[in-house]
Parts: C-alpha cells; sequence; structure tokens
C-alpha cells in the first residue's frame, strides 16, 4: 500500500470513530438491564421525594396532636412508599397516632351516645340526662326494644335516676331490688319502685345520688330488673361519655 493511500485510510478511521463510539453508547443505553436499573433508580428517587413531602404532612398533624388527621396521613405514606426513609422514620410515630385516633374517636362515640335536654317547666328548668341500652331487650316476649337510662333534675320533683321501656313492665310495683353492677366490679342491690302511674313504663332506682357517683369515671353499667313477664332481665349502658357538667348540681 502506498503512503498516500495509507493516509486516506487513517483519515477516514478518525472521521468513522465518533459515529462508531454514539452507536456504541446508544447500543449501550438500549441495554434492558442498564435501562431497567436506570428507571428504577429514578423512581425510587421520586418516591423519597414524594415520601418526605407526605412526611412533613403527618409532622405537622402530629405536632398539632390532631391525632386522627396524622394516622389518616401515615396510612397513605407508607401505604404508597413503604420502602423510603421517611416511612421507616415515622412507622413508630404512625402507631402512636393511630391508636390515639382510635381512642379520640371512641371518646367521640361514647360522648355521642348521651342526649341532653333542658326543658322549661313551672318554677325553672328541668334537665335531663338519657342514654339507650346498648343492646335491645325483649321484656315481655313481643321482640328487643330499646331501654332507657335517665337522670333528670326537676325543680319541684327533685332528681332522680329511672329506666324506661317501650314495652313489658316492671315486676316492681310498690317496691323492689334490683342489681347494679359498674365495669368488673361486684353487684349491688339497689332499693327500686315502679310509680303506679299509666304515664310511661319506668322504674326509679331510689338511691339517685349513689347512682350517679358509682358511674363517675366508668365505662359500663349494668342493671338486672324483675319484670311481670316472669324473671329478669339485665339492660347494659355504656356510660363513659356521659358530661358529668350537663348535671352540674348532681356532682
Amino acid at each position: 500500500m502506498s503512503t498516500h493511500t495509507s493516509a486516506h485510510v487513517a483519515r477516514a478511521a478518525l472521521r468513522a470513530a465518533p459515529a462508531l463510539l454514539a452507536l456504541a453508547l446508544l447500543a449501550g443505553c438500549q441495554d434492558p438491564a442498564a435501562q431497567a436499573e436506570a428507571q428504577a433508580a429514578s423512581q425510587a428517587q421520586a418516591n423519597e421525594a414524594a415520601a418526605e413531602q407526605a412526611a412533613a404532612d403527618f409532622d405537622a398533624a402530629f405536632a398539632a396532636e390532631n391525632w386522627p388527621l396524622a394516622a389518616a396521613q401515615g396510612d397513605v405514606l407508607l401505604a404508597r412508599y413503604p420502602d423510603t426513609a421517611a416511612a421507616e422514620r415515622i412507622r413508630p410515630l404512625h402507631e402512636e397516632a393511630r391508636a390515639k385516633g382510635n381512642a379520640v374517636r371512641e371518646d367521640a362515640r361514647l360522648q355521642g351516645l348521651w342526649a341532653y335536654q333542658s326543658e322549661p317547666v313551672k318554677g325553672g328548668n328541668q334537665l335531663s340526662a338519657a342514654i339507650y341500652s346498648r343492646e335491645n331487650v325483649d321484656s315481655d316476649g313481643s321482640g328487643a326494644k330499646p331501654v332507657r337510662l335517665i337522670f333528670r333534675d326537676h325543680p319541684s320533683w327533685g332528681r332522680s335516676s329511672y329506666l324506661v321501656m317501650q314495652a313489658g313492665d316492671f315486676d316492681c310495683y310498690g317496691a323492689c331490688r334490683v342489681a347494679v353492677t359498674v365495669d368488673a366490679a361486684a353487684p349491688k342491690r339497689m332499693a327500686a319502685n315502679r310509680p303506679d302511674t299509666d304515664e310511661a313504663i319506668a322504674m326509679f332506682i331510689d338511691d339517685e345520688k349513689a347512682l350517679w357517683r358509682m358511674i363517675d369515671g366508668a365505662k359500663r353499667l349494668k342493671v338486672e330488673y324483675p319484670v311481670k313477664a316472669g324473671g329478669t332481665r339485665t339492660v347494659e349502658f355504656e356510660v363513659g361519655g356521659l358530661d358529668r357538667d350537663q348535671l352540674k348540681a348532681w356532682n
């Protein structure tokens, strides 16, 4: 080969080198494994950034002690970005927020079970706090129906506590004794009476002050009472949400 030809070939090789290098790089970029690895790294980086933003929202709700909101935001973060550093950091705090959020919801549920009334009557206002039984009770064979527990403060009649049924009747005319149980304490026998009136199917627990004190801080109250249909029935009330300030004079 002549010197002139050798020089021409060398120059052609130099001109082709960038194109060959580009082709090699393109072939490398089109490698499936490399492409998947790059995409995974990019997605992981995006997830970390999104998780950090979600964690900031969680931190704000946690600092404000908005436990239901913090729990909900933590649920979303841990579901969407479970393998991120932010998820690892908030996981124990999320458990705390969930527990406290559940307690907040339970408190609200218990408080909502009570109904309070203030009615103008002769001599002033009648105040009352009432709650329906946790489960309905069949007192006469006609089917299970709600039973109410009522604390009443009347300007003329004074204070009273009583049960009201929708059907059946109490076997307590004149006087009887009922078994009252608060949470896990032993049952206590308390005097009761069914007034001889048709205005309501009601049975008064005579020592209303003692009953009021007994449920202070309690979660559940059970009352076993006799019925005209025979035997006894037991009714249970979830009393933990009582707002005692609604009947301040009782405290």
